[in-house]
């Protein structure tokens, strides 16, 4: 895969996540977006991982309101995120076992 089409990918992928998040913690979504946007290559990974934790913070306030409907789509998004880095390789073995473990 070319760094371009990752970074279009990652880029929907956090679309989404901005798009669901509505007011909840704003200024992380907005400020991922705009990183991918200046990034080099070697950066993307930093970003998805910052993502995952951004969603699962999303995923928990949902459910702490009761608000299933939210947590469903917003760990759906997640697992998306979690599937892109994987499939990527920018997700160290590491990493991916830390991501289980909160989930």
């Amino acid at each position: 895969m070319t760094t371009q089409y990752l970074i279009g990918d990652l880029s929907v992928l956090l679309a989404r996540l901005q798009a669901e998040d509505g007011d909840q913690l704003g200024a992380p979504t907005v400020s991922l977006r705009h990183r991918l946007e200046t990034l080099l290559p070697d950066e993307l990974a930093p970003v998805v991982i910052r993502a995952l934790a951004v969603v699962d913070r999303m995923c928990w306030k949902s459910l702490t309101r009761g608000d299933t409907d939210a947590f469903v789509r917003q760990a759906a998004i997640g697992a998306d995120l979690a599937e892109f880095g994987e499939c990527a390789g920018l997700l160290a073995e590491d990493e991916r076992r830390q991501q289980e473990a909160r989930q």
